[in-house]
């Protein structure tokens, strides 16, 4: 069992920046794959950024050259730094452990946090 925190949510006008904590029970230097998802109402879910334990990230095609996914492993902590925000940005935001990378076992999500891009 894997336990997650987000924090770092809020009401931003669009063009600012938030950066987003999700601090985990267990050492993430152990996780496969630490990743940021959202979803706005009426929509699916989907992937922002992820970024292995490799150190090797992937981002949306929507949040490229906007936000950075990055870790703190002293800190058992991952980040997402979203600049430029927009309204389309408005969802809530969660942060997902993958213990081995499979889609079936070790997947463990946060509470989620809002993010309201509004001027």
């Amino acid at each position: 069992q894997v336990q997650l925190v987000e924090s770092g949510g809020g009401l931003v006008q669009p063009g600012g920046s938030l950066r987003l904590s999700c601090v985990t029970s267990r050492s993430i230097s152990t996780i496969n794959t630490m990743a940021w998802y959202r979803q706005a109402p009426g929509k699916q879910r989907e992937m922002v950024a992820t970024i292995k334990n490799t150190g090797s990230t992937n981002y949306a095609d929507s949040v490229k050259d906007r936000f950075t996914i990055s870790r703190d492993n002293a800190k058992n902590t991952v980040y997402l730094q979203m600049n430029t925000l927009k309204p389309e940005d408005t969802a809530v935001y969660s942060c997902k452990a993958d213990l081995y990378g499979l889609v079936t076992d070790g997947n463990y999500w946060g509470q989620g946090t809002q993010v309201t891009v509004s001027s």
